[in-house]
């Protein structure tokens, strides 16, 4: 198993002596000297970038800055570290709740119309994205082995092809990755044969990522030839353009992580956070959402879901995935699975 390199992060100095936090991109929207919404988020910058462009050119008197981190780094900024920020975005479901069931979570009351109920967790978590997760392989490196329909599909082509895939599969790290722990959690409690297929993938020597852009530029630079658990929406921004680029979603089960936002307690403008939180769930801004993540979250304002997508809820019980010796247990068992002889 080797873990692969991510982009060298900018480190945040907050207060206190030794507290620090990483950040991977920044970019300010608008106006530069524009009062401006200071935003935490995982979701890829230019994926989002068409988002907040809309935004601020509807509303030409107001700025945002735009810090995008990891789910592990926005929970320690946020949780541990007292960092600033209006409105904080994330697909690591269970560490959002965690922030909004420590009390760390604002109560807004922002425009919902129409947005499900199992997608917001009282007045202080609101989905603002059906994020579906699917596999991608490349065409090419597939050649005339059939495309895999289902994770038993995936089992008997990788064990009846290992010279074809040995160093070429790859997977999120969830020892690094928030939304990669949270996606084996759920996929140990659907799945009876996950743990079949992770054994498989470590026979291969499987790459472990921290992102899902990191594992789709290797896939497309030909590094890799299949990436397991890859939110769609990084991948739509390619594949219309990349013809090699085969995506998977199985028809066993295919999850779809909802996207929140939070209002932070100390947030400094929570006022201007409320505004935005209300445009993103918004039919203009869902809509360009929704062409991104593939589905709509707000009925009306994209594709549909299909049979087999199971969307997760935002609700309490996914404090469960907190809990220290479930996550203990479940790290040992990937590592016994991905590291082997």
């Amino acid at each position: 198993m080797r873990l692969a390199a991510f982009a060298v992060a900018v480190t945040y100095a907050l207060a206190g002596p030794a507290a620090a936090w990483q950040s991977e991109d920044e970019r300010i929207f608008g106006p530069e000297d524009a009062p401006q919404i200071q935003v935490l988020s995982v979701t890829d910058l230019a994926a989002f970038a068409p988002v907040l462009q809309d935004y601020v050119t509807r509303n030409p008197g107001r700025g945002i800055r735009y810090v995008q981190a990891s789910s592990t780094e926005i929970y320690a900024a946020i949780h541990d570290e007292d960092a600033r920020f209006d409105l904080v975005i994330s697909s690591a479901m269970d560490l959002q709740m965690k922030l909004a069931n420590d009390g760390l979570a604002a109560s807004v009351a922002p425009d919902a119309r129409g947005l499900p109920d199992w997608a917001r967790w009282r007045d202080q978590l609101w989905g603002i994205a059906l994020e579906p997760v699917v596999t991608l392989a490349s065409r090419q490196a597939l050649g005339d082995l059939p495309v895999p329909r289902t994770r038993r599909d995936l089992i008997a082509l990788l064990r009846e092809n290992p010279e074809r895939f040995q160093d070429r599969v790859a997977a999120y790290d969830p020892q690094v990755s928030g939304v990669g722990y949270f996606l084996i959690a759920q996929d140990d409690q659907v799945s009876d044969g996950f743990w079949r297929l992770a054994e498989v993938m470590g026979r291969l020597n499987a790459r472990l990522f921290c992102c899902s852009g990191q594992m789709i530029t290797e896939l497309r630079e030909g590094r890799i030839a299949i990436a397991y658990n890859v939110v769609a929406s990084y991948a739509a921004r390619f594949r219309p353009d990349d013809p090699d680029l085969v995506q998977l979603a199985f028809e066993d089960y295919t999850f779809a992580i909802v996207r929140s936002a939070l209002v932070p307690v100390n947030a400094p403008d929570p006022q201007g956070a409320q505004d935005l939180l209300s445009y993103l769930l918004s039919d203009p801004a869902q809509r360009l959402i929704a062409d991104s993540a593939g589905v709509a979250l707000i009925a009306g304002t994209g594709k549909p879901p299909v049979p087999q997508l199971r969307p997760i809820r935002l609700d309490a019980g996914l404090l469960v995935y907190d809990d220290r010796l479930r996550r203990a247990g479940l790290l040992s068992e990937w590592r016994a699975a991905l590291i082997q002889p």
